[in-house]
């Protein structure tokens, strides 16, 4: 079996619901960012996935995605790991996109980066290096992430520049999957929140 990358986005933040770009900074989840990772968890100890008895679990070292990835019942199979942390926003940590425009009215991350933070470079870089690791072996991963570096672990999944994620949505709780399509790397499933009803 060829490997698959399953993709947790933790759960809803107050900063998320907000809009305010949350890198480095350590929020926790709401109540409703708790319920929507334990419904992640049970669809995912349901078949067909069945609890994913031999995937290998990582997860952002950050409250938000350890949280979701315990409370989805992983936590104990789980590693840290830093390549999975949000980009670093640097200035423009916990503002919004509206006021961030408000001073580049034509900014866009996945483009312009941002300053005193993380490179486009540096987070493709990241990406690429949890790619690698998912299809080192001969089994399922699963990562428990933030929305920015899931996005972009897509894009360097399918090969793409760092701005194919400008073209991708990943909502809080989504699940999404990658894996393969007449051998070339695919997506199976993207920003799932069937699971939340």
């Amino acid at each position: 079996m060829a490997p698959r990358i399953l993709l947790a986005r933790h759960g809803q933040t107050q900063w998320s619901l907000s809009g305010k770009h949350t890198g480095r900074t350590d929020i926790p989840l709401l109540d409703e960012g708790r319920r929507g990772a334990e419904l992640l968890g049970e669809r995912l100890h349901r078949a067909p996935w069945n609890a994913l008895p031999d995937v290998e679990v990582r997860t952002s070292p950050l409250a938000r995605a350890k949280e979701t990835c315990e409370l989805a019942g992983f936590g104990d199979r789980a590693t840290d790991w830093d390549a999975l942390m949000e980009w670093d926003y640097g200035a423009y940590e916990g503002m919004t996109p509206a006021e961030i425009k408000a001073g580049r009215p034509d900014w866009l991350i996945w483009r312009d980066g941002v300053p005193e933070g993380e490179t486009r470079e540096q987070v493709a870089a990241r990406a690429d290096e949890v790619v690698q690791w998912a299809r080192s072996a001969d089994r399922d991963v699963l990562v428990f992430a933030h929305g920015h570096i899931l996005r972009t672990i897509v894009a360097r999944w399918l090969g793409e520049d760092i701005f194919f994620g400008s073209r991708i949505r990943l909502d809080p709780t989504s699940l999404s999957v990658l894996g393969w399509a007449y051998g070339a790397p695919a997506l199976v499933r993207l920003n799932d929140t069937g699971h939340l009803g």
